[in-house]
């Protein structure tokens, strides 16, 4: 599936949860890092209050170390039009507009119901393209609430429908518990696509229950171009009791194989989230970091341990 555009989201919902600060210049250099190893797309910050979730605090500063260049292949979480507004005049170019389906969630992440943050979006896409950005739709607990239990399907899909919707370049459906399973995804993502007018569909997921691989392939494999993954499977949501973290960035390299990807160049991304992982004293949850780190010398993808 070489179409398929992996999206490293390490420095947004990856680092949400870690109760150690990366410095600013850290962010900065694994940015840098991370698109010269050639994954395409990151998600770099987000403008959540930084009193709620201090380890994002800095993201404009981050945005405004960046080039124009970098920041055409960067993606910054919102959830207003003025975080937009925000965004884009520290210099950012794309950006996730990010609600839940469910009600519930929403208020204990973004404080409101979730026909209020749609109602806002027309002002939120304006403000993007006025400033000749990008923006995307991005469902959280697209699938199942923390709160209220299994998300129906119909909401997601009208939700995606809803003319409100328009001038979004993406839709990010997310798995934010990590509840789903392959069929679900497969589903939803088939039912997404036929009302997302040409939109290129995203998943998100996460592996609290051991199928964030399997979910990705069933998306790309029923429609998704784009999936998301952090370094080391790094992350989960501070405001979803019972998220883990994000599916590991390697483990879907390892899956899916882009044309970019090269046994050196994921052996690079594997010592990379090692170091990070280390840093930040959180566990490797990668798979394939695992395996690249055997012995089996016959296979291509192993590098054996570090020295």
């Amino acid at each position: 599936m070489s179409g398929i555009v992996l999206r490293d989201v390490t420095l947004r919902d990856g680092l949400q949860l870690t109760g150690k600060p990366l410095p600013t210049e850290r962010k900065v250099d694994l940015v840098r890092a991370l698109l010269a190893a050639g994954v395409p797309e990151l998600e770099i910050g987000s403008l959540a209050r930084g009193d709620l979730v201090p380890p994002l605090a800095d993201t404009l500063d981050v945005v405004a170390a960046l080039t124009p260049e970098e920041l055409d292949r960067c993606w910054v979480w919102v959830a207003t039009p003025r975080h937009v507004q925000k965004a884009v005049a520290a210099g950012a170019r794309n950006v996730q507009y990010c609600f839940s389906v469910s009600d519930a969630h929403n208020n204990a992440n973004i404080g409101r119901d979730t026909e209020v943050s749609l109602a806002a979006m027309p002002d939120a896409v304006q403000h993007a393209l006025d400033a000749g950005g990008r923006i995307q739709l991005c469902l959280a607990t697209a699938f199942t609430c923390p709160f209220d239990g299994p998300v129906d399907p119909e909401r997601v899909r009208e939700i995606v429908a809803d003319p409100r919707t328009a001038g979004s370049c993406d839709v990010i459906v997310c798995d934010t518990l990590g509840q789903a399973v392959p069929s679900e995804v497969g589903t939803l993502v088939e039912r997404v696509s036929a009302v997302a007018d040409g939109r290129r569909i995203g998943f998100h997921g996460h592996d609290t229950w051991g199928q964030g691989v399997a979910n990705a392939l069933a998306a790309a494999g029923s429609g998704a171009t784009l999936v998301d993954g952090a370094l080391g499977g790094l992350g989960g949501c501070p405001f979803a009791p019972g998220a883990s973290g994000n599916t590991a960035t390697e483990d879907l390299l390892f899956a899916f194989r882009p044309d970019w990807l090269t046994p050196a160049v994921l052996a690079g991304l594997v010592t990379a989230g090692e170091d990070l992982l280390g840093e930040l004293g959180e566990p490797n949850r990668s798979r394939a970091a695992q395996g690249l780190r055997s012995r089996a010398a016959a296979f291509p993808w192993t590098a054996g341990p570090r020295s």
